[in-house]
């Protein structure tokens, strides 16, 4: 990583330190960090701090606003974001080295139709853009080329690390919902729906009361709720009939709980008047407390396994690449 430059203002006093982060001081901490330099070596390739640069600076926004415009937090986030990147840059070149010496090929073709794709959809059809592009960042077309083919090795090559690890025994998911139990509980819910009925500055709440009878009354007759919600209900989920989806008891509030908690599936309450609204609550559906059954979940379960096992297998071959290859960092 690139540490040697700290940004003066946190030098400065500890009165600095809470100093907000400004984008000049951003700007400055990174002209100052990326000034020329190896950032690091892998096989014969090297990255300098200007690579290091370019790749970062997507992320650099996001950092401040991380940051919360403190400037020791943004340099410890840009630290780690420069190991990261860093990291990944090295491994690309064992990748790729790796891919040579299985005598693997990408024929030219398929390198030449991303080229010709990227120039489409990044560069407006205009070749002349995409080549005053690779003027500005130091590029031939035959070096630009060859990233193509290599970010295309280094794709191919990473799912081929994790291919093989495409399926979990039975035996294992059922393990690990036994040994993760408490993941799978459930507190009591409510799949609830409602009308919600608001008195306006001047209006008669003795109207709303009637508003909210004549509605109860037609629910009794058998008409839709959520046809219902959509026509009268004066709140955010009216277009979706009064949907608030599953609901924990803790969620609303304690009046409204109890008589949620209360109703059967299909059931509504009676209105009920809080401060200067009136509720007309309906059930959709309900759960007890308990654990979500392994057949529910065993698929989710299975994807999960199956990609956390993918990805160690994909970092048991990288750290293969990395102990048999070359790579010096530069602090």
């Amino acid at each position: 990583m690139i540490r040697n430059v700290i940004f003066a203002a946190t030098l400065a006093s500890p009165i600095a330190l809470m100093a907000q982060l400004s984008d000049e001081d951003a700007a400055n901490m990174l002209k100052a960090r990326y000034a020329n330099g190896i950032a690091a070596i892998a096989e014969e390739r090297i990255f300098t701090a200007e690579d290091v640069r370019r790749q970062i600076m997507p992320y650099i926004d996001q950092i401040q606003v991380d940051s919360q415009g403190d400037p020791v937090k943004f340099a410890q986030l840009l630290d780690e974001a420069e190991d990261q990147i860093i990291q990944t840059m090295t491994d690309n070149v064992l990748i790729v080295k790796q891919f040579y010496e299985d005598k693997g090929q990408i024929p030219s073709s398929y390198v030449r139709n991303e080229v010709n794709e990227r120039i489409i959809s990044q560069f407006d059809d205009d070749r002349s853009k995409f080549l005053a592009y690779l003027q500005e960042i130091g590029k031939t077309p035959e070096e630009y080329d060859q990233e193509i083919r290599e970010e295309m090795i280094v794709g191919f090559m990473r799912q081929k690390m994790t291919k093989s690890e495409s399926f979990v025994s039975p035996v294992r998911v059922e393990e690990f919902y036994n040994q993760n139990k408490e993941q799978f509980f459930e507190p009591e819910a409510v799949h609830l729906r409602l009308i919600i009925l608001a008195k306006l500055t001047d209006e008669d709440l003795g109207l709303l009361e009637q508003t909210a009878d004549e509605i109860v009354k037609q629910l009794d007759n058998g008409i839709d709720f959520a046809e219902l919600a959509k026509k009268h209900s004066q709140d955010s989920k009216k277009d979706k009939g009064g949907d608030w989806g599953w609901v924990l008891r803790k969620e609303l509030i304690p009046k409204l709980g109890d008589i949620a908690f209360k109703l059967g599936v299909g059931e509504h309450s009676p209105p009920v008047k809080l401060n200067n609204k009136i509720f007309i609550l309906f059930a959709e559906d309900r759960r007890d407390d308990g654990y979500v059954p392994l057949t529910e979940v065993r698929d989710s379960i299975a994807s999960m396994l199956v990609s956390q096992m993918a990805e160690e297998a994909q970092n048991r071959q990288l750290t293969r690449l990395r102990r048999d290859g070359y790579v010096r960092r530069f602090n």
